[in-house]
């Protein structure tokens, strides 16, 4: 049975408040990148009117919160086969025979813009043959909460030749075109060469026309590792790039039709990368002008998986209003920019504040509702929102 909480976990809320030091002011932590600005705590004014208030937990491996245009339902995807939506009983979509590796199964979920009026929506599985499948499917005609499995139309199947890797997202982006992010095939280093060959679907963002009769996949952009969750917002695109063994990254272009190269596996984000030994060692040369270099990026010291995030657009902290928001699967850690168009600004850390306790564990994902809020999904079964502190 599924267990929908209604607690609210409020900034700094420990069982002894008297040894729960102020925060501290803004100080620096960290310059991810060369000449970007500096990563540092988010001012005390800014974080304590804000909390995370946990709206479900009990959820079997979620890996991403979403909503249809116009729809205020909150929709959820659990890895392993299953779309529900929050507040229901039933599933919304089941599926079976996915491949159960950590980075398969049920990976992503976005709705046509004309959901309201087509009731078309594509989910991206990878099966038991090991390859990634992008599917359209229609919602039932007599119950808007189910999708009716036999409207299934498969937009692409793409082989992988190892378990990892699969990148996964779908969204739909401003011009009305589905996008879709495949990692480089898995194993490690990209022994396959899928980043750098501009044929090969793996290691690219896609994108599909889903109006057309036979919509066929387009190779948007290239050279990206393993895409984890990516986002469109005010004409940019975000993407979280999950590293090799030293570095994860973020990337913010322009939505402009440019193919960017993102360099993998010739570097691993601003670094040239071996893909021998799998380091980016200090004296390793590589002529990167052809490639466009993350805004943010953070070493393995500091966690181990980038999950990229969302930019704020909601009404209830319109402090918050741009910012976008990205973690990290092994550490927790919840970090925010500003994107100006020529670089980031406020490079806020939001784990020693918001977060105390420790409870933003295994970050599998970010979302929206129809409102412009953000969740917070983790694998372990919890989902949050940022809210005001009541």
């Amino acid at each position: 049975m599924r267990v929908w909480l209604l607690a609210v976990v409020l900034v700094g809320c420990h069982r002894d408040a008297t040894k729960i030091p102020p925060a501290p002011p803004a100080r620096p932590i960290a310059a991810p990148v060369a000449n970007a600005p500096e990563l540092v705590q988010v001012p005390p004014d800014v974080v304590s009117p804000i909390a995370l208030r946990e709206i479900a937990h009990g959820l079997p491996r979620p890996v991403l919160i979403t909503h249809a245009p116009n729809d205020r339902r909150l929709f959820v995807v659990e890895q392993r086969g299953a779309i529900v939506i929050l507040g229901k009983d039933q599933p919304f979509f089941t599926i079976d025979g996915l491949s159960t590796g950590n980075e398969e199964g049920l990976l992503g979920l976005a709705f046509h813009p004309q959901f309201a009026s087509n009731g078309r929506l594509y989910v991206d599985y990878t099966s038991e043959d090991l390859a990634t499948h992008i599917v359209e499917y229609r919602v039932s005609a007599s119950d808007p909460d189910r999708v009716d499995p036999s409207t299934a139309r498969e937009l692409v199947r793409i082989e992988h030749p190892y378990s990892n890797h699969n990148g996964g997202n779908l969204v739909f982006g401003p011009d009305g075109k589905l996008y879709a992010g495949m990692g480089d095939g898995g194993s490690a280093n990209d022994p396959h060469r899928n980043g750098q060959n501009a044929h090969a679907l793996l290691a690219k963002i896609l994108r599909f026309d889903v109006n057309a009769a036979k919509p066929v996949p387009e190779i948007v952009h290239i050279g990206v590792r393993n895409p984890w969750r990516f986002w469109f917002d005010a004409g940019n695109l975000y993407i979280g790039n999950v590293g090799q063994n030293l570095w994860e990254d973020v990337y913010v272009v322009p939505n402009d039709g440019k193919q960017h190269n993102f360099g993998w596996n010739v570097v691993e984000g601003n670094h040239c990368f071996d893909p021998d030994t799998g380091t980016t060692p200090a004296d390793r040369t590589c002529d990167t002008s052809a490639f466009t270099l993350p805004v943010a990026e953070y070493g393995h010291d500091q966690g181990c998986s980038v999950t990229g995030g969302v930019t704020y657009r909601g009404k209830a902290l319109p402090q918050l209003d741009g910012r976008y928001f990205y973690g990290d699967y092994c550490t927790g850690l919840l970090r925010s920019f500003i994107w100006t168009g020529t670089g980031i600004r406020d490079h806020w850390d939001w784990k020693p504040a918001l977060d105390r306790d420790g409870v933003l564990q295994q970050i599998s994902s970010f979302g929206t509702d129809a409102d412009g809020e953000v969740y917070i999904v983790e694998l372990t079964g919890s989902i949050y929102e940022l809210v005001p502190k009541s």
